[in-house]
């Protein structure tokens, strides 16, 4: 694999941390952003000025996010990949959560994606290409109950990803949706939260994920075949618009790509009797 300069938002755990260790493992530059910069001291320590890091929420605006975008394009010269990976998931059933925790919710993982293409693109097109890996899950293609909030969020990602795409291929960029399932990431156990209960909802669909942070709950993912994969489609010619990682991510975009095609023949006959009549 040839050596790149890679800026991977959120490496301080999770699918971020490893894929920062298994690049500077190969000898590749990584310019990371956490939210505490002592939880990458070892790892800066152990790399040197092959990595570099910035602190940076994605909660923190527009502007944040482009100065040190900005800053990392500069000292770089060149970054061959950005990857948005930065985010949590928040769970509940939607009456149980409140504006502010939704509202961080999108500001995170749906806005904050956003503002960091939109701070790279001008980069990325100005040193003719580059690619762009969006890190979001099977529960941007199907839905789980309790995960309306989180599904707006990579819903909404996966749809401005996709017509991005679309913007910015005659640049010569590509974009990669990575939509894994279950890891030993620790996204469950550590950064997932998980709403006030609300009575009405016990015994109910929603009520599944006031477990999610159980450490019981299996894992189906090897999250370095994942992050490895993750990494391969930089290799591709051609990026591939969306990755999906482990069997039950498989599975259950399958099941939920599957039967809303069905519904949409069944929708059929409707879908075209609402036409203009040719005159």
């Amino acid at each position: 694999m040839p050596q790149r300069t890679w800026f991977i938002t959120g490496i301080s755990s999770g699918f971020g941390r490893r894929m920062a260790e298994m690049l500077l493992a190969d000898g590749n530059r990584v310019v990371g952003t956490v939210r505490d910069l002592d939880s990458v001291r070892e790892l800066r320590k152990a790399h040197g000025d092959r990595l570099s890091v910035h602190r940076l929420d994605l909660t923190d605006g527009a502007g944040a996010i482009t100065a040190v975008v900005d800053a990392a394009f500069g000292a770089a010269g060149r970054i061959d990949v950005v990857v948005n990976n930065a985010g949590y998931g928040l769970f509940g059933a939607v009456e149980e959560l409140t504006d502010e925790q939704i509202v961080h919710q999108i500001d995170t993982n749906l806005l904050g994606s956003i503002r960091v293409v939109r701070a790279a693109v001008p980069h990325l097109r100005a040193q003719g290409g580059g690619r762009i890996l969006q890190l979001s899950t099977y529960g941007g293609q199907a839905t789980n109950p309790g995960a309306s909030v989180y599904s707006a969020g990579k819903w909404g990602i996966e749809g401005f990803m996709e017509a991005t795409a679309l913007d910015l291929a005659p640049f010569g960029i590509g974009v990669t949706i990575i939509e894994p399932g279950s890891a030993g990431t620790g996204f469950r156990t550590g950064g997932a939260r998980v709403a006030e209960p609300l009575a009405a909802y016990d015994g109910t669909p929603a009520a599944m994920v006031r477990r999610i942070k159980d450490p019981s709950l299996p894992s189906v993912g090897d999250v370095d075949k994942m992050v490895a994969a993750m990494i391969a489609t930089v290799d591709r010619p051609e990026a591939p618009r969306r990755l999906a990682l482990g069997s039950d991510s498989y599975r259950f975009m399958n099941q939920a790509l599957t039967a809303r095609l069905a519904e949409l023949e069944n929708g059929k006959a409707t879908a075209l009797s609402t036409d203009r009549q040719a005159a």
